[in-house]
């Protein structure tokens, strides 16, 4: 067995561990069962992988996320480890010869959603495998109290049947002591070694500021802090409209959500990596596995659904130890607007009945099939198809995935048809004239056949990819070719990828997991409540209260968060003082509350309070242009 420090230092060029590391690695080699807490970005993967390069034989990696799978397959072979992801669209042949190779190949790390451990090849081919290790990651989703619970996640009992030898390690960076309990009751943990690293980021400062403008707080923290940072909004439209606006400020920035194709997601994430734009605005699609340690600053222009998912997207901030700073802007409307996108679209077991009754009509299911069936899935029209509301449809076809019932693909197809409509000879005879065409059109031809006889899904990338030209060639040569009446082509552009993992039984498909969607429901209006109370609570430090959350009592005041800073420099001015300069300043001009902070010499809660004081007593009114006047003018 080799050792765990020459591992680190020949594989990752380290030549000592973070704190709990080692201690974590050493009761891993020495076969215990582990249970290991560590903030985001704490190493939490060299924590199985070093004791699996240390032992024999594979060791099995469950994960529900398939782009953290592909990017950690990606680093190992970089560094010349053998390691294979069992993702999705595997066709049964090659995921025969994949397992294969786990076995005689020499692989040390096969990673896998917990739904592939339901398909009995997998699990007859995990039977013949030398398992030295099960690293259960995102460990907090086999809870029924975690974010994200996702019952898939129970097969890795099955993997703990076929491989009783096997010690496991769970790993999360996110769990409450209830869920920590769960985790090892569900993994059948004999005796576990339970680490739990502190969550406390002294580094990191937590920010909350009540803003009428956030924009122009967010600008100014932009520009303040001249640094690699991350704002993180609530829909897809708004990354590119914010993106934008910044550019107009002269900020850099670039955009990120699950809409875009791969090769846009890559150029967007390697512009802001590469320090060519300062800023990445983004969805909570962007971040899971993705290491830039100089993240300056990370701000929330939107109330965060949970306290686990706003830690984890904060914890992306000052990774390289040097301050940093996590901040959430909310205002007035705030509060019913979480209410309505996570509560008031809270799907009931009625309407998710509906919504997979119409998705099987959608795809013409008959009752009794489907197993296993893909299709392409513009949820838009979906919606639009049957007058569903877009926000609780969402909702209800999310939770279809969570419990396996369907597997949701969020990610952005063009499916592109086409049949040759002219005979061979009048296609070459066209060519001759267009011989700028021709690249493509023979990569066509040669491609698929049949296609003078039928329409046929084609795939533009892999045409390109023949041809050696960029995939927007592609699609000019086809729309080239049907003006010219050469092909018919229908061309579609979808946003997801859906698979039907069970057979349609309606009423019986979805009575089974009612009972998991009643707790979900109550779970999340018990996450909304305990984000309110945080960004409300301005009397405890901000990372006493994060840290509360997760089970630590004894947490100290950071003593740079929003709060411990106000008590610091609080100096408390009398409200007559502050009422009477800010009317008088109200006599000869409507003045915006960012005019009024600039000229007076108050704090901003201080002016903002009295102006809301001022508002209630009818003193003061707001403009169309959102600035105040007194009310008598």
């Amino acid at each position: 067995m080799q050792h765990a420090i020459n591992i680190l230092e020949r594989y990752w060029n380290f030549t000592s561990f973070r704190p709990f590391q080692e201690d974590i690695i050493n009761a891993v080699i020495a076969g215990e069962d582990v249970m290991a807490l560590m903030p985001t970005g704490g190493g939490k993967s060299l924590c199985f992988q070093i004791p699996a390069l240390a032992k024999d034989g594979i060791c099995i990696v469950v994960s529900p996320l398939i782009a953290l799978m592909k990017n950690q397959v990606q680093a190992l072979t970089d560094k010349g480890i053998k390691a294979i992801a069992l993702t999705s669209g595997i066709h049964y042949k090659d995921l025969d010869t994949l397992l294969d190779n786990c076995i005689y190949g020499n692989y040390k790390f096969l990673y896998l959603s917990p739904e592939r451990l339901e398909q009995e090849l997998v699990q007859d081919r995990i039977r013949q495998m030398n398992v030295n290790l099960i690293a259960v990651d995102e460990a907090h989703c086999i809870s029924q109290w975690g974010n994200d619970f996702r019952p898939s996640y129970k097969n890795i009992e099955l993997l703990r049947q076929i491989k009783p030898n096997a010690n496991c390690i769970a790993l999360t960076a996110s769990a409450t002591p209830l869920v920590v309990k769960d985790i090892t009751k569900e993994l059948d943990f004999i005796s576990p070694k339970i680490f739990k690293q502190s969550f406390a980021r002294p580094n990191l400062a937590y920010m909350v500021f009540h803003e009428d403008d956030k924009y122009y707080k967010m600008e100014s923290i932009l520009k303040k802090q001249n640094a690699p940072s991350i704002i993180y909004v609530r829909n897809r439209k708004a990354t590119v409209e914010i993106s934008n606006q910044l550019a107009q400020q002269n900020i850099s920035a670039t955009y990120y959500h699950g809409g875009l194709s791969n090769t846009e997601k890559d150029n967007s994430l390697n512009n802001w990596l590469q320090n060519k734009k300062q800023v990445m605005v983004a969805t909570n699609a962007f971040g899971m596995g993705i290491d830039k340690p100089d993240v300056k600053t990370v701000i929330h222009l939107n109330l965060p659904e949970s306290i686990e998912s706003y830690f984890q997207e904060a914890g992306r901030a000052g990774r390289n130890g040097k301050k940093a700073f996590a901040v959430i802007l909310k205002n007035n409307s705030d509060e019913a607007l979480i209410k309505n996108q996570f509560l008031d679209s809270l799907p009931t077991v009625d309407f998710v009945k509906l919504v997979y009754r119409k998705l099987c009509s959608y795809f013409q299911i008959s009752y009794g099939e489907g197993i296993d069936s893909t299709h392409q899935f513009n949820f838009n029209q979906f919606c639009k198809t049957y007058k569903f509301n877009t926000l609780l449809c969402y909702n209800a076809v999310q939770f279809l995935d969570r419990t396996s019932v369907i597997s949701l693909s969020k990610q952005f197809h063009r499916q592109t048809q086409v049949q040759f409509i002219i005979s061979n000879a009048s296609l070459f005879s066209y060519l001759k004239n267009n011989n700028h065409l021709s690249l493509v059109v023979k990569s066509i031809l040669r491609t698929y056949g049949g296609i003078f006889d039928q329409e046929i899904k084609i795939n533009t990338t892999l045409i390109a990819d023949k041809a050696s030209v960029n995939e927007n060639i592609v699609l000019k040569v086809l729309a080239q070719l049907e003006k010219d009446e050469i092909i018919s082509l229908s061309a579609s552009k979808t946003d997801a990828e859906i698979t039907f993992i069970v057979p349609r039984e309606d009423e019986k498909t979805i009575n089974v997991i009612a009972s998991i969607l009643k707790q979900q429901n109550k779970l999340k209006q018990e996450q909304v409540a305990a984000v309110l109370n945080y960004v409300k609570k301005d009397d405890l430090c901000k990372s006493i209260q994060l840290l509360n959350y997760f089970g630590e009592q004894d947490a100290k005041p950071c003593g740079i968060c929003s709060v411990c800073i106000t008590k610091k420099t609080t100096v408390v001015h009398d409200t007559k003082t502050i009422k009477n300069a800010i009317i008088n300043l109200l006599e000869n001009q409507e003045l915006s509350s960012r005019a009024l902070n600039k000229q007076l010499p108050f704090s901003e809660k201080e002016i903002n309070n009295m102006l809301q004081l001022l508002l209630e007593h009818h003193i003061i009114t707001i403009t169309k242009t959102n600035t105040y006047k007194l009310a008598h003018l």
